[in-house]
């Protein structure tokens, strides 16, 4: 563990570091809820942070974090919702697994007036890592919510890369005031700024990275939507962590709650998941129909 503190003096909790026998590892900063590192057994870095990483509250490392309880369509990028703004505690932890708790003040109700409790289970494995957030409704009536599990990826160049299992779905585009588009390649590549949000996708996504010889396997279960961004050479306001030429080796894919918000009732608790893997890339390519896999993970 270490204590730190960020630039306005505010103190930052405990970075957990999780370990599993075969030698791979993950970071977690607790205060932010928030995977700032995972290496495979090698001691390669698959998640991207930047060079320019800021660790004051709520600008935090990039890497993997929770978006929520309001998200795109009712916020923007730099308006995450109340789960970037209000630190995160520790539950429990084990050398191979973290449980983080979020649980709402009454100064916080001026902001969100629905009580809520968000609880996050990070647990590492060999050569997977996963993220079990659950939502629930501490409040009187019932409330809708959106939700992101965001995921900041290490890749070779992102010219080269391919995003497989979106194919012929619906997205919302958010560069075109998020009008409606169908996906008509066989697969998501980049040669330009994307920034779209595919609607009732699969619960299997492949990244390719050829170059790395490795394949990011994104599974996920009630976590309808999936946003695949990278911002290419266009410096935007808020992207204060990335230095000049940095987006080549960066892709954003979020597992998502967004088109349809969820209505939880009163006393009620929602669950969510999702599983990153690596694996091999020969093996995913092509393999990756979304009309065939929309049932394979619950």
């Amino acid at each position: 563990m270490r204590i730190f503190k960020g630039k306005d003096g505010l103190k930052l909790e405990e970075i957990i570091t999780l370990k599993e026998p075969r030698g791979s590892s993950a970071k977690v900063l607790v205060s932010d809820g928030q995977v700032i590192s995972w290496k495979n057994d090698c001691g390669e870095e698959l998640l991207f942070t930047g060079s320019k990483t800021i660790t004051t509250p709520w600008k935090a490392l990039r890497g993997i974090s929770v978006w929520s309880p309001q998200f795109r369509g009712l916020e923007t990028r730099e308006h995450p919702g109340l789960t970037k703004k209000i630190f995160w505690t520790l539950d429990n932890n084990s050398q191979s697994s973290v449980d983080l708790i979020l649980k709402l003040k009454v100064e916080d109700l001026k902001t969100w007036p629905q009580s809520f409790e968000l609880r996050l289970r990070i647990s590492l494995s060999a050569g997977k890592l996963t993220l079990i957030p659950g939502l629930r409704n501490t409040n009187k009536k019932a409330f809708p919510f959106n939700l992101s599990l965001r995921n900041y990826l290490s890749v070779s160049d992102i010219s080269e890369i391919r995003v497989e299992g979106l194919e012929t779905l619906d997205y919302l585009d958010n560069l075109v005031n998020k009008e409606r588009f169908t996906e008509q390649a066989d697969a998501i590549t980049f040669d330009s700024k994307v920034d779209r949000v595919y609607l009732s996708t699969p619960t299997k996504i492949a990244i390719i990275d050829h170059e790395k010889k490795r394949t990011f396997e994104l599974r996920k279960g009630h976590l309808a939507d999936a946003v695949v961004w990278n911002p290419w050479e266009r410096k935007d306001k808020g992207l204060h962590y990335l230095d000049s030429g940095e987006y080549k080796n960066m892709l954003c894919v979020e597992s998502a709650v967004i088109e349809k918000p969820i209505l939880l009732q009163p006393g009620n608790q929602w669950n969510g998941c999702q599983e990153l893997s690596i694996v091999s890339s020969s093996y995913y390519s092509g393999q990756l129909d979304p009309r065939k896999v929309l049932n394979g993970y619950k």
